[in-house]
């Protein structure tokens, strides 16, 4: 039997608070990545359909470029329904279809197969488990009206494995009857046909909100440590310069020498960043012999430095730095420079403190020759994800 796969990505991800669930960054990868992977190394497999929304077609299709099992990428509809229809229009010559939420990453390729398998036999197959918790069924007013026997019960997720000539007879006779349902097992029983549930041996949660991805990298076994990083940078006044302090130009006072702008509170905070996550110090990052850097402006910096962060596991979670000058006072451009850092390190303002102070006088930051400052930077660090789900 040829089998094939219709990924369903074209969700609103309205309880994600802003942006997309399937793009959502869990244990280093897309949320979506992980789903394409298990039906990419599932052997019972043989083609996939992803189904996206037009919003987010191209970072899908990014998604999908390494998965040589996908055949086609479709848009997707304003129900699920449309989307499968749309996905199964595009799956052609499959004797078997199975239907997947990619918001459900934890599905093991052997889960897959165990579907797949039972439904070879002729029948629908539902991946699911027992009911934990009793269920009660409540009418108006949140009157308890009945409790189903929990033996009797099951919570049912994805795949739901099919024979493509059924789930294409069923979703004709919702959408000639103006039917909805919550999944295609519900249509496949509309008309008559026997619907199993199959056991697919370990954790299958959906995504749905923010507070699902650190449950589901629980799951995954991703462990997390917070470590600390620290930032020492020092600049000569130069007069032919305008001054620049944590992305933000400060009038009338002397600039500071140096390669890109010499904004010695960024470089701080980017060594201490740098620092926490393992990645040694700007000078290893942004070399001073390097043109690209002349004169760049060090807050953009800081969108490379989360990139490299990102690619070890590594988050921000805050910044405290200090500014040792003599000269100009930097007080009334406080609030400006946490609010600029803050948006570059994508940091709410109460998590990025930024201090001045002088050296009273000694040495030659006290004679006014220059500027020094210290930063210190605490960074979540992942720590590894199990192999086994």
């Amino acid at each position: 039997m040829r089998v094939g796969a219709i990924i369903l990505a074209a969700g609103s991800s309205r309880r994600m608070g802003g942006g997309d669930k399937l793009l959502a960054e869990l244990a280093g990868r897309p949320v979506l990545s992980w789903s394409l992977a298990a039906f990419e190394e599932c052997d019972t497999v043989d083609d996939i359909v992803v189904v996206t929304s037009a919003s987010n077609r191209s970072e899908v299709a990014e998604l999908c470029r390494e998965v040589y099992k996908v055949r086609a990428l479709v848009n997707g509809g304003s129900e699920r329904q449309d989307s499968v229809w749309a996905g199964l229009s595009a799956l052609q010559g499959v004797d078997l279809v199975a239907v997947h939420d990619g918001a459900r990453p934890l599905i093991r390729p052997e889960g897959i197969r165990g579907c797949i398998e039972r439904a070879s036999r002729g029948v629908g197959v539902i991946a699911g488990g027992p009911a934990v918790d009793t269920i009660k069924v409540v009418g108006a007013s949140e009157k308890v009206v009945e409790t189903p026997e929990r033996s009797t019960l099951r919570v049912v997720a994805t795949p739901q494995v099919f024979r493509a000539g059924t789930l294409r007879r069923a979703h004709e006779a919702a959408r000639r009857d103006g039917v909805l349902a919550t999944d295609d097992a519900g249509l496949v029983e509309r008309i008559g046909e026997t619907v199993v549930v199959h056991d697919v041996g370990g954790p299958n949660p959906k995504i749905t909100g923010p507070s699902d991805l650190p449950l589901v990298e629980a799951l995954l076994g991703v462990r997390y440590e917070v470590r600390s990083g620290i930032g020492i940078d020092s600049h000569r006044f130069d007069a032919n310069r305008r001054l620049v302090l944590g992305g933000v130009a400060i009038p009338g006072s002397d600039g500071l020498a140096g390669h890109s702008d010499a904004d010695v509170l960024t470089h701080a905070i980017i060594d201490a960043l740098l620092g926490g996550a393992g990645l040694g110090d700007i000078g290893a990052q942004f070399g001073t012999s390097d043109p690209a850097w002349a004169g760049a402006e060090s807050v953009e910096m800081l969108g490379l430095v989360l990139e490299k962060l990102r690619g070890v596991g590594a988050v921000p979670q805050s910044v405290d730095a200090t500014v040792i000058a003599e000269r100009p006072r930097l007080r009334p451009h406080i609030d400006a420079m946490r609010g600029r850092l803050a948006e570059a390190l994508s940091l709410e303002v109460s998590a990025v403190n930024v201090a001045a102070t002088t050296a009273e006088g000694m040495g030659a930051l006290g004679r006014g020759e220059g500027m020094s400052a210290h930063a210190v930077a605490t960074v979540r660090v992942r720590s590894g994800v199990s192999a086994d789900v």
